[in-house]
């Protein structure tokens, strides 16, 4: 992915409830950017992933440390100029705000998808921790991003490949970011 010179890598947070396809969107989309990729998962404790398996919500004592950890990775990406992604759920307000506190030119894109396929994806995958049951809870705690918010929303419908076009382009409408392969491919050409 072409960046205008002088341009820093962005830090992008994909966020969303489970099963919505945080990770392969945050994968591709750090391919497609050429920055590192983290899966916030990773940043949880023992504990944490326990209690989701069992089908218990976390409070958000459990999320701050893990908000903090994935904050310092965010900052850490931003000071070194090498921009990053990462999928976290964020789904409050608050949440986002600690990882703001760390890293302010965070972008945050949320992922959306209809209930009834994001229940269909969770029941299809395997080998994750949390479990279907927790979904409506995740619902129920979702805020989405406020307007003042930098990012915006993207639906994740579509195939992952189509979901990452529309992210580039979400991130260039609103930031001038990013920039899509078919901006790339008219700027090779001159246009």
């Amino acid at each position: 992915m072409r960046r205008d010179p002088g341009q820093r890598p962005p830090c992008v947070v994909v966020i969303g409830v489970s099963g919505v396809g945080k990770t392969t969107v945050a994968r591709l989309l750090a391919r497609r950017l050429d920055v590192p990729f983290a899966e916030a998962d990773d940043f949880h404790s023992r504990e944490n992933i326990a209690k989701m398996a069992s089908g218990v919500p976390l409070t958000d004592a459990d999320r701050q440390t893990w908000l903090e950890s994935i904050g310092r990775w965010l900052r850490a990406r931003d000071r070194a100029a090498t921009g990053g992604v990462v999928p976290c759920s964020a789904l409050r307000r608050r949440y986002r705000d600690t990882l703001r506190e760390a890293c302010p030119d965070a972008f945050f894109v949320h992922l959306t998808a209809r209930h009834e396929e994001v229940g269909r994806r969770m029941s299809e995958r395997s080998g994750h921790f949390m479990p279907r049951a927790l979904l409506e809870s995740q619902e129920a705690t979702l805020e989405p991003l406020g307007p003042d918010e930098r990012g915006g929303a993207v639906d994740a419908g579509p195939a992952p490949g189509v979901v990452v076009e529309s992210v580039l382009g979400l991130m260039a409408e609103r930031d001038g970011t990013a920039r899509s392969a078919d901006e790339d491919d008219r700027a090779d050409d001159g246009a």
